[in-house]
């Protein structure tokens, strides 16, 4: 069953202050009426109940069901999403609002220059030795891109040649030159670049590929069953087609194509013990809409017993609101200075515990270039951004955690990619199903010239050359969770409340959420803090 149905269902009981169960999310997602079983949970459940379980769905499905079990059930607090909890079998999440305790208070003594230390009573157990994580793709400081004619020239080269690889050995590929001398009537196959897609006068459709030899052009009749692909095409995608020729032999008839895809037979990694990383992104200090109770609450949240396994922080860009990014900006700062944005958010990063291992990378609102790939932050930024010594890599990066890869990116593309598809297979609402479609392009910005800025640089950084574990972006502001075959793809909300300018482009935020992810079963817990 799809993770998106689940999904909807814990943020609706979210929103009316209810944490949930799997199982009872499985069930509620299982009846016929999904929604009117949920409205009858809602009802029946008693006054002091917390947490959502199954034999609370079970018994709105049956009224007849045992009261002793439900009575049994209520029993149970939100600390039945902690760290004793069994892993699931299903995949299907869980939500909890994060609360922290009403009592915590900071810790006495001196702390260490990058943490403001612990808070409350509990004391995190820590073992860094088990600790293992890795940075790949990070060209911070790699930059060679000059901006001339030959470097996009070799940057769509090496995307051409790296994507290829993945596709002829499912096609017997014949270069666009070959295929021009090659009889009417013959089998053809090319894997090459999408240079142009555009319809005929009786509703066909014409794509142009292009490869180092030249261009050649192919027609998707109408009427064939594959002809929905044509709608999830960008420019500049690689792509294979097989088809037939014309007798005159100036165009192929399309009989199949195929994408780079994530294989079905992925199997992700996983780690040896339990640990969680919680992923997040878009925290604009800076703004005057940074929501900075929420960040406290999570901050506290994560110095607590239920949060003990949380040992990674992975944070997807647009750590500060920035200056000048968008019209009349400077009416919505709180922090007009740009280093004293990030001065105030390294100050809000030392209320987290000092033992996290953080990732951070770039998004459009920081302070580095905005064309994609995005280098880390300079010298001067990095010595403001000293707390938990955290790194600071490219945007995108990959980070493997304990074996579990992790490809982090800020999104910008994602835009586009809304913009340009259909709304069943990418929207705002439900951003990973973007996500999905960059997972099978195997390109985290396929299409140049259009709203993602991209710099030419002699490798193509935006290529995911193998695939992730995990798929982790923001920028969209919309939390959104899936599984793409087995890729766990995360769009993680924002800490940022709505904005006029959000309004005046009818965005409405996903704001103080925070997804966990177990790094031993990839399952997703989302905490709530707003």
């Amino acid at each position: 069953m799809p993770l998106e149905g689940p999904a909807r269902i814990v943020s609706e009981l979210t929103s009316r202050g209810y944490n949930v169960e799997r199982e009872a999310v499985t069930l509620i997602a299982s009846a016929p009426d999904p929604d009117a079983t949920l409205e009858r949970v809602v009802d029946a459940v008693p006054d002091d109940v917390l947490v959502v379980d199954s034999e609370h769905v079970r018994a709105a499905l049956d009224p007849e069901a045992s009261t002793a079990a439900v009575a049994d059930s209520t029993t149970r607090s939100a600390d039945s999403n902690g760290p004793n909890r069994q892993p699931s079998s299903q995949s299907h999440p869980s939500v909890s609002t994060g609360n922290s305790p009403s009592n915590s208070s900071e810790s006495g003594g001196e702390s260490p220059v990058e943490t403001k230390g612990s808070r409350g009573d509990f004391e995190r157990p820590v073992d860094a030795s088990a600790r293992e994580l890795e940075i790949a793709n990070d060209m911070t400081g790699a930059s060679t891109g000059t901006g001339e004619y030959r470097d996009f020239v070799a940057v769509f080269r090496d995307r051409l040649e790296r994507l290829g690889r993945k596709l002829r050995g499912r096609v017997n590929h014949r270069p666009a030159s070959s295929i021009e001398s090659m009889p009417g009537g013959s089998e053809v196959a090319m894997v090459g670049l999408v240079n142009d897609i555009r319809s005929t006068a009786s509703g066909h459709w014409l794509i142009e590929l292009e490869d180092a030899t030249g261009t050649f052009p192919w027609l998707v009749m109408k009427d064939r069953e594959y002809v929905d692909l044509v709608e999830e095409l960008l420019c500049d995608e690689v792509l294979a087609m097989e088809g037939t020729l014309s007798d005159d032999a100036g165009i192929a008839f399309v009989d199949s194509m195929y994408f780079p895809d994530v294989p079905r037979t992925h199997q992700p990694s996983t780690a040896d013990r339990h640990v969680q990383a919680a992923l997040i992104s878009d925290v604009h200090v800076g703004s005057d809409e940074f929501m900075e109770a929420a960040w406290n609450d999570f901050a506290d949240w994560l110095h607590t017993e239920p949060a003990q396994h949380v040992e990674y922080l992975l944070i997807a860009g647009d750590m500060v609101e920035g200056v000048g990014v968008y019209p009349n900006q400077d009416e919505e700062l709180q922090i007009v200075d740009i280093y004293e944005q990030y001065e105030a958010f390294n100050e809000h990063l030392k209320d987290v515990p000092g033992d996290l291992e953080i990732v951070m990378i770039p998004g459009n609102h920081d302070a580095v270039r905005l064309a994609e790939p995005q280098p880390g932050f300079d010298d001067d930024l990095r010595e403001i951004m000293s707390a938990h010594d955290a790194r600071i890599v490219s945007n995108p990066s990959t980070v493997t955690l304990e074996g579990v890869s992790v490809l982090m990116y800020h999104g910008v593309s994602l835009d586009e990619v809304i913009a340009e598809l259909p709304a069943e297979k990418a929207s705002y609402d439900e951003p990973h199903k973007a996500m999905y479609q960059l997972l099978k392009k195997r390109h985290v910005a396929p299409q140049f010239g259009g709203h993602t800025r991209l710099a030419p640089e002699e490798k193509d950084y935006l290529v995911i050359e193998e695939v992730p574990d995990i798929f982790h972006t923001g920028h969209v502001h919309k939390l959104g969770f899936g599984k793409y075959h087995n890729v766990l793809a995360i769009n993680s909300g924002c800490w940022q409340a709505q904005t006029d300018f959000q309004k005046s482009v009818n965005i409405n935020p996903d704001s103080g959420f925070a997804p966990i992810v177990d790094l031993d079963t990839l399952d997703v817990t989302v905490q709530k803090f707003s």
